[in-house]
């Protein structure tokens, strides 16, 4: 398929098809999908995914636009996902966030896709998984998914990534949010941003409130202490800090094997998601009553894909 090798090589507009194949609805164009990922899948796996939530209007794109500048200054490839809530009236979506990422949109070392949600609860879209290999095959080394920014259940996200980071906002009653159990705990990050001005000491006291919150919750399996900064995208500031952060959770994630735990246990999570997706609870439960969820669960850890699967069921 001619779409798959400019993929490969890179090609930004063939990319942007590709996952436009992927989110299509139609019949015809399930198989070439299938087909697309399966050819890809082999060329993924090789990038950090990061998670980035928070609450409407504290500021996610911007933080991209100037995060995402950052690394690709550093030399690499950034991908973006932004999802884009779905309208339950119009079934419509505005998929403006590229359009506030005035710097990374016209940087030839980014690619950014707005995504509509469609529906589709936690914060993420259908095919944001698949549209994820696409991005990997195509060269990018950093993946940044931008949710819709719904609250506190918006936590499919950190199924889909290795890092989750949690943007709030100071003075806006967020910090009571931090004794809350949810979303707080799947974050590794949690960033103040908006640290400009008169809200420097509004941030500062905000993230000594989170610091301290973070020990109510049970520690991660994974050995890491969730870190609590702030910073300012208008500004710039805080940003490095960032970089230094992710890096470091990812040397550590590597050398004490967690990344490659993580990732296999996402995809169990995807196999039960998938079976109930395309079979329904009725037969979700009967392959667990009969015990065959768990043979369908070695089969992944043993090498086989997860389309692969689902197909022979």
């Amino acid at each position: 398929m001619e779409l798959i090798s400019k993929i490969t090589q890179g090609d930004q507009s063939a990319l942007a098809k590709g996952i436009t194949l992927l989110e299509s609805s139609l019949e015809k164009d399930l198989l070439d999908a299938q087909n697309l990922v399966s050819k890809c899948l082999p060329l993924s796996g090789n990038s950090i995914r990061i998670g980035i939530t928070g609450v409407p209007g504290v500021g996610k794109s911007t933080f991209i636009d100037v995060f995402g500048k950052l690394l690709t200054k550093k030399g690499h490839k950034v991908a973006v996902l932004a999802i884009d809530p779905t309208s339950n009236k119009t079934h419509g979506s505005i998929l403006g966030d590229k359009s506030r990422m005035n710097q990374l949109s016209v940087d030839k070392n980014a690619f950014i896709r707005p995504s509509p949600s469609s529906g589709t609860l936690g914060g993420v879209a259908n095919k944001t998984k698949e549209s994820i290999i696409l991005c990997e095959a195509a060269g990018y080394d950093i993946v940044l998914i931008e949710t819709v920014g719904v609250g506190q259940s918006e936590t499919t996200v950190s199924n889909l990534t290795d890092f989750f980071l949690l943007l709030m906002l100071a003075g806006a009653g967020d910090e009571l949010q931090g004794i809350k159990r949810g979303i707080m705990e799947q974050a590794d990050y949690i960033i103040i941003n908006k640290a400009d001005g008169k809200n420097i000491t509004n941030a500062n006291n905000a993230a000594l409130t989170y610091k301290r919150s973070i020990h109510l919750f049970p520690p991660m399996e994974n050995g890491w202490v969730p870190q609590v900064s702030i910073c300012s995208a208008i500004k710039n500031t805080g940003i490095d800090k960032v970089y230094k952060t992710i890096n470091t959770y990812n040397a550590q994630m590597n050398s004490n094997g967690w990344k490659e735990h993580n990732r296999e246990q996402q995809e169990i999570y995807w196999l039960h998601e998938k079976i109930k997706e395309e079979f329904g609870k009725k037969e979700y439960n009967n392959l667990i009553s009969n015990k065959k969820i768990q043979l369908l669960e070695k089969d992944l850890k043993s090498g086989k894909k997860l389309y692969e699967i689902i197909k022979d069921l």
